[in-house]
């Protein structure tokens, strides 16, 4: 893409110096080349520069729309910077509740996908809806986890440490189906996160 970008602005500004050039310059070179060709009329430059200043415009103005696809594809530091500041704000102290029926872990487990939708969410209207990842180290638990959170296009990166803890006091358990006390009890748990510049 951005050798795609620089031969668009390249030809632009080949095509204005194409079209700068005086007629006496070019009446010149073609007679050194061939004593005998015609003259060329002024209206034959005038038509020849104009001609060039077209395709320098058309040039320029597709270099400048390659620039602006070129931004909207990727991320960059300062967008994922941002970003990841924001979702690690929000999800700092999230607190959640399960379904109260499993017994060896708590329903809501994927960190991965939690942190990279967060980060999207606060990328702003210039950056892509896609292209974040949350690479998780080997040695994380259902209970305390880090990631390496990156972006297309941006350079940086950034560690990203969730703690969840078990909140009893924040348990909830519904009313059953008859209106009585029911029998299911909902678990809070809640996170604490973190974020460091750099890999995990």
């Amino acid at each position: 893409m951005s050798a795609m970008i620089a031969l668009s602005f390249g030809i632009a500004v080949v095509l204005l110096l194409a079209a700068c050039v005086k007629a006496d310059r070019v009446r010149g070179w073609r007679q050194s080349l061939n004593p005998s060709a015609p003259d060329v009329p002024d209206a034959f430059f005038v038509v020849g520069r104009v001609i060039f200043l077209i395709m320098a415009g058309v040039m320029v103005f597709e270099g400048f729309n390659l620039l602006r696809v070129s931004a909207d594809s990727g991320w960059s530091d300062d967008e994922l910077t941002s970003a990841v500041r924001q979702a690690t704000g929000d999800l700092d102290g999230w607190m959640y509740r399960d379904d109260g029926l499993t017994t060896d872990s708590a329903y809501f487990d994927d960190y991965a996908s939690l942190l990279e939708d967060k980060v999207i969410q606060y990328g702003g209207g210039g950056a892509p809806q896609s292209g974040v990842g949350a690479d998780p180290a080997d040695a994380n638990t259902d209970t305390d986890a880090y990631f390496t959170v990156r972006a297309d296009g941006a350079d940086v990166a950034f560690c990203t440490h969730i703690e969840r803890t078990r909140r009893t006091k924040d348990d909830y358990t519904p009313p059953g189906i008859a209106g009585g006390e029911g029998t299911i009890t909902q678990r809070a748990y809640r996170l604490a996160v973190t974020t460091q510049e750099g890999e995990c």
